[in-house]
């Protein structure tokens, strides 16, 4: 399987984290939570917790505290489709492709749900062939974007088409929950609104680097699932998010890593190019610590993350994105992405 383009797309609007936390002191919520939560949110939102921006699917941020169910599921309904749709277009346009050439598409989120699916959305947004095989995978939080490409990977490899559309989109602020726990608190500081898009397909383009899936892993650990998981209370979606993720995270990473590198009988000194996942700060210095990396190495997850904060499954096709504007060196690139269940997932591509 053969990487051969990239889009993301991002809402208009776009906020500071000192404009959350001017938001917040203004909002009814303000006075509804503890003081330890206002201490927790301005901690996070007033230091450095490398986000800088985040882009959200409201036109104020007093939207973003009207919390119910149906004003939740309309900004999903509204907003995930719209994503989508613009991130796979971009991913035509640099494919060179028309929607015809598309023979099957795949879109993941976890931060809403409709009946039909995004895909089918996706295929009338795009104008992609009503035949194209159409998939909907949800449910795998931030780690979505991998199993998204080994589904792809093995329709490509059974010769049922020539081209897929992977797209991970995530609307978090369709996700939004307030109450006095440090985890939920932090997590409404944390993720932004987003969509990417690849094309992937069974050659690769003569007019562009070549970027070739080699080698995959994948771990899924049941037994740290309360660690971190969306659960449901009165109609909504509540993130649970503990103290142990950064740790968890950089273990399941380390496992996975090794797990592919010997499936190519290489080692981790094989690896130049880090796109990883960025569950935030804290997990971006526990990879770096557990793997030994230098700080350049994650430069491009870092700065997503400054840019954009946590945008779920959504993530790595922007670090991604940003290795290639960059024209990062060739080589080994490891891609990763985790997230609840606890789930990790990675894959070593080959560029030149």
């Amino acid at each position: 399987m053969f990487l051969n383009s990239i889009g993301t797309a991002v809402p208009s609007q776009r906020y500071t984290k000192a404009d959350c936390w001017a938001a917040f002191g203004a909002s009814q919520w303000f006075n509804r939570l503890g003081t330890r939560a206002h201490v927790i949110a301005q901690s996070v939102l007033r230091r450095d917790n490398g986000i800088e921006e985040r882009c959200l699917a409201v036109d104020s941020l007093n939207e973003v505290f009207a919390i119910d169910p149906d004003t939740l599921h309309g900004r999903f309904s509204t907003h995930a489709p719209r994503l989508a749709a613009a991130a796979g277009r971009t991913a035509l346009v640099r494919a060179g492709l028309a929607p015809d050439d598309i023979g099957a598409v795949i879109v993941s989120t976890c931060t809403g749900y409709l009946c039909p699916g995004l895909s089918g959305y996706v295929i009338e947004g795009l104008g992609l062939p009503t035949d194209a095989l159409a998939f909907d995978l949800v449910g795998q939080g931030c780690a979505g974007a991998l199993p998204n490409w080994q589904v792809a990977n093995a329709m490509l490899d059974s010769r049922q088409c020539e081209h897929v559309l992977s797209i991970c989109v995530e609307i978090c602020s369709a996700a939004m929950y307030l109450d006095d726990d440090p985890g939920v608190l932090i997590s409404a500081c944390l993720f932004g609104d987003g969509a990417g898009a690849a094309v992937l397909s069974r050659e690769p383009m003569s007019d562009r680097r070549r970027i070739e899936w080699r080698a995959t892993a994948s771990l899924t650990n049941p037994k740290e699932r309360e660690s971190l998981r969306f659960e449901h209370r009165t109609g909504l979606l509540r993130n649970v998010l503990t103290r142990q993720v950064p740790k968890l995270a950089a273990e399941h990473a380390e496992t996975v890593l090794e797990d592919a590198l010997s499936k190519l009988t290489l080692d981790r000194s094989s690896v130049n190019g880090w796109m990883f996942h960025a569950g935030g700060r804290d997990v971006l210095l526990a990879l770096a610590q557990r793997l030994q990396l230098d700080p350049d190495s994650l430069r491009y997850s870092r700065e997503a993350l400054r840019q954009y904060g946590n945008l779920s499954s959504a993530f790595v096709y922007f670090v991604l994105d940003a290795a290639l504007a960059d024209a990062a060196p060739g080589g080994w690139w490891w891609m990763s992405s985790f997230g609840a269940g606890f789930t990790c997932h990675g894959a070593l591509l080959a560029v030149e």
